[in-house]
């Protein structure tokens, strides 16, 4: 069984900035990349490419 210790929560919150922006650029790639237009879509530029094209 493993003791979770006073030590072991101060090393955990040195680490929650870290993996906050490790999170959201791991979000943000993923939706970059499958192209997710259920989401993209509401995205501020990004959105551009799902709207209709009027020639």
């Amino acid at each position: 069984m493993v003791k979770i210790g006073k030590r072991h929560l101060e090393l955990a919150t040195k680490w929650i900035p870290s993996a906050t922006i490790y999170g959201a650029f791991s979000s943000s790639a993923l939706l970059y990349f499958t192209d997710w237009k259920a989401v993209l879509q509401y995205m501020p530029f990004y959105n551009e490419q799902f709207k209709p094209r009027e020639y």
